[in-house]
């Protein structure tokens, strides 16, 4: 298998921890060992510290798929599989359920290996994108339901989405569950950012309890600020995907690490104070995000998120976003996400506003915008 290089994590790899000024990070503000185990007290601790560091389970530690499939109303715990964080189940999923020749329908901008792993297995890519509109970004239905061929295998969505903060409506949701259900379809389904909606009466139901053939997958690493563990896993009704990905993975990671499991064991039992916290956070920094934008709407489309850390504000100015972020982390350190590293154009930009930080870096792009535009 040949692929080409991963352009966001490439452009990461340059920057990431050689600036100040993160504004383009897509996981929420982290947590640090002592943090979780506290939250059980003691015994978490003696548990920890006598931890065995032997092999674990292929599918995943028992505790853990059970605190996983909590998440869901029709899946239990024989049916979610734990990886080495999402992008090992994105590979799995597209190596094991996908074949040549197969057609692939993609929600789009994306993070790149949900169509590229595909498009390397020897699949036919088609890219569903969702578009600005008067009120923000748009999804068009009636595209997708055009765009399904006769060797159509399996329509990739992500929402909350990545990277510009949409939320598929419930009516959306459905329309998308009874065109995959009327031609056996599957859908794999990018649930990494729920339960980070602004408001928790738009959170749409999780594919995998939705329909039968969907694949919802989740993680540590974003809504719970947990990106260090590396777990991540997927949950499924369908037994004939679910058994193929399980075979795959003994030629990935075959299992997890046993701390990364006990932590995320540990840390699923106080997901909604993580949650929260992080949610607390988000809710913050909009503000001054809302503040800033307001003040700057001449030069900043701010088509505002439902969801998530990360929104994907456009240059007004006919501006290009490659020279802009490369000027703005020179001079000040700040660093954004152009959109050509989601091959979608050269006027977006990912800002991330789920960490604390990020207030001080709002001050320094609020700088460069007053010197330099």
């Amino acid at each position: 298998m040949q692929l080409p290089d991963f352009k966001l994590e490439r452009y990461f790899d340059r920057y990431e921890f050689n600036v100040p000024y993160l504004m383009c990070c897509s996981d929420c503000e982290s947590f640090s060992v002592g943090e979780i185990l506290a939250m059980d007290g003691e015994e978490a601790v003696d548990a920890f510290m006598n931890l065995r560091l032997c092999y674990t389970e292929a599918r995943g530690n028992p505790e853990l798929r059970h605190g996983i499939a909590d998440f869901y109303s029709t899946v239990g715990p024989d049916e979610v599989l734990v990886f080495s964080g999402a992008e090992e189940a994105i590979f799995v999923f597209m190596n094991a359920a996908l074949s040549k020749g197969d057609h692939v329908i993609v929600q789009y901008p994306c993070y790149q290996s949900l169509f590229e792993v595909a498009r390397a297995v020897g699949c036919e890519i088609t890219e569903w994108a969702i578009k600005e509109g008067n009120q923000g970004w748009e999804t068009d239905l009636d595209n997708l339901a055009g765009s399904i061929k006769d060797n159509t295998r399996a329509i990739i969505i992500n929402s909350p989405h990545n990277p510009t903060g949409y939320l598929l409506t419930r009516g959306e949701m459905e329309t998308i569950v009874e065109l995959a259900r009327e031609r056996d379809i599957l859908l794999f389904s990018d649930e990494v950012y729920r339960h980070l909606e602004y408001d928790a009466k738009d959170r749409l139901e999780a594919a995998c309890d939705g329909y039968e053939n969907a694949v919802s997958l989740g993680v540590m690493s974003k809504t719970y600020g947990l990106p260090g563990l590396r777990i991540g896993w997927i949950a499924t009704r369908n037994a004939a995907v679910y058994k193929k990905m399980a075979s795959f993975k003994d030629y990935t990671t075959i299992c997890n690490s046993a701390p990364a499991e006990f932590l995320a064991t540990t840390a699923l039992k106080h997901r909604k104070k993580l949650a929260g916290r992080n949610l607390g956070i988000i809710r913050d920094n909009l503000v001054l995000l809302d503040e800033f934008f307001a003040s700057h709407a001449e030069l900043f489309y701010w088509p505002r998120p439902k969801a998530g850390p990360i929104a994907f504000p456009g240059l007004r100015w006919g501006g290009d976003a490659e020279s802009f972020c490369r000027d703005l982390v020179r001079e000040k350190g700040v660093l954004l996400l152009p959109s050509a590293c989601y091959e979608f154009g050269h006027r977006h930009l990912r800002l991330g506003f789920g960490r604390r930080s990020m207030a001080d870096g709002l001050e320094k792009l609020a700088e460069y915008v007053e010197e330099k535009l």
